[in-house]
């Protein structure tokens, strides 16, 4: 029931009544590639940019291949959920995709459409191949698109991120995505400002209509995301005086519907060195798993994942607001990841 910060406990596992442990069997691997991408978007919880190189903050050959190797003998992972900064910059990228499709995983790329046209300093477009690959290995796209007006994606993410999205969202169109019943292209949309995301079904409804009238585009779905007041996005809130009243919002918009459906309950995360949390938020804060802070992946014995006791804090507010925000969208819309 809604209420204010003077009468809600400040701790999530009191709201919820306990600690918030994962399902009895955990079906995805989640994996931060790295931290490099072609933007520097205000809402990014991971603070990911061009300049986000450092081989420590990048996914090497050698950890690839030992996340593949845990993979081999994780059978209850069925999906591998590639995110970054933007995964395909990783030079380890196609590597983790074809392997994790030959032990018959299913795949998963969290994709900044802008980097299937981006042109580096010599012109040159270094990740045109991305979308014959994705198809390829029938990778399901999850393409961020934060709204479907120029206006509000360029005060988010930039001027050029509008119109270069619309292009690399044709190139998916054009290798079959949105189209291709076996290529799944599912858009994410987030508030522009401090707000919860509207209504999906009807969101997605009007995406539907203008992106098709107004730029022949077509998607599978649309999954609406709140955004989290963490690093960057938590700053610029800050900043602008508006942090306070919006982890209000978040709190008093708690939904204890959504708790069944949370991402981080059929999931274990890792970050591009190995390093396990129980998701990309707390990966974020530096919150790893309890009991496992000083283990990597390969570490653990993957059934010994499932029932385990999941660090909780504020945060986690802002995925039980509302209709609730999963890594599959809105979590009372039936996307429960």
């Amino acid at each position: 029931m809604p209420g204010s910060l003077s009468n809600l406990p400040t701790s999530f596992a009191d709201r919820i009544g306990g600690p918030l442990r994962a399902r009895g069997a955990i079906t995805t691997l989640q994996v931060n590639v790295g931290l490099a991408c072609n933007l520097a978007c205000r809402h990014c919880h991971v603070d990911s940019s061009p300049k986000r190189t450092a081989a420590h903050e990048n996914l090497s050959t050698e950890t690839a291949q030992r996340l593949l190797d845990w993979l081999a003998r994780a059978d209850s992972i069925d999906t591998v959920d590639l995110t970054g900064g933007s995964p395909e910059m990783n030079p380890s990228f196609r590597r983790m995709v074809s392997g994790a499709r030959a032990l018959g995983k299913r795949v998963m790329n969290r994709c900044n459409p802008t980097i299937l046209v981006y042109r580096d300093a010599a012109g040159e477009e270094p990740y045109a191949w991305a979308p014959a690959f994705f198809a390829e290995h029938l990778v399901h796209v999850v393409a961020s698109l934060p709204c479907y007006l120029e206006e509000n994606v360029r005060k988010q993410r930039g001027v050029r991120a509008f119109p270069d999205s619309i292009a690399g969202l044709r190139r998916l169109n054009d290798a079959g995505y949105g189209r291709d019943p076996r290529l799944r292209l599912s858009l994410v949309y987030n508030p522009v400002g401090p707000s919860l995301p509207p209504p999906q079904a009807a969101l997605e409804a009007d995406y539907r209509r203008v992106l098709r009238e107004e730029y022949d585009l077509e998607f599978t779905e649309l999954w609406t995301l709140a955004n989290m007041p963490i690093a960057r996005w938590r700053e610029d809130l800050a900043r602008r005086g508006e942090l306070e009243a919006y982890e209000r919002r978040l709190v008093d918009a708690f939904n204890p519907a959504t708790v069944d459906g949370l991402m981080c309950r059929g999931q274990v995360h890792v970050d591009s060195q190995g390093r396990v949390s129980d998701c990309d938020f707390n990966y974020a804060l530096g919150l790893r798993t309890p009991g496992r802070e000083d283990r990597y992946l390969w570490e653990i014995d993957p059934d010994a994942l499932a029932g385990r006791d999941i660090r909780t804090g504020p945060h986690c507010f802002g995925c039980t607001a509302g209709a609730g925000s999963s890594c599959t969208g809105a979590i009372e819309a039936g996307n429960v990841g």
